[in-house]
């Protein structure tokens, strides 16, 4: 005589899985919503340091050089003011090399704010690194992220 054995998983067994499956997902979901604004905080963050550097190896270029007006990085001629790149499209864009698919730059005039702005942040105009020129000699440049709208 065979016993009976039996084949597959019983429909308590598939339930128990589905809502395992299903508690999993309602917590692993948002996770991965988020990533993308943590992403994008990442990017306006990495633009900090790399704007930051840029003007430092600037002024310490045109230190070295003895031209504190103009400086060349990468072949790129940097208007200086104040021993740090200026603000313009000549001055601090020209020391760093960001890619166009990640920011948009506004210059500002020689002295005034310029703005990086995060495309494809949801609140663009919240997502940006402003750079403030030096307003003086031995007063570096301000670098600021707002990553509201990331």
């Amino acid at each position: 005589m065979k016993l009976y054995q039996s084949r597959g998983f019983t429909l308590i067994e598939l339930v128990v899985v589905i809502v395992i499956l299903g508690i999993l997902a309602a917590f692993a979901i948002p996770r991965f919503i988020a990533l993308d604004t943590q992403a994008r905080t990442a990017t306006v963050n990495g633009l900090v340091g790399t704007v930051k550097s840029a003007a430092a190896l600037a002024r310490s270029l045109g230190m070295a050089t003895g031209n504190p007006a103009s400086v060349t990085m990468e072949g790129q001629a940097v208007a200086m003011l104040n021993n740090y790149p200026d603000s313009p499209a000549g001055g601090i864009p020209m020391a760093i090399n960001v890619s166009a698919t990640d920011f948009t730059y506004a210059p500002g005039a020689s002295g005034a704010n310029g703005v990086w702005t995060r495309l494809g942040a949801p609140t663009p105009a919240t997502c940006i690194v402003t750079y403030t020129p030096a307003t003086a000699l031995g007063v570096p440049p301000q670098v600021v992220a707002t990553v509201g709208g990331c």
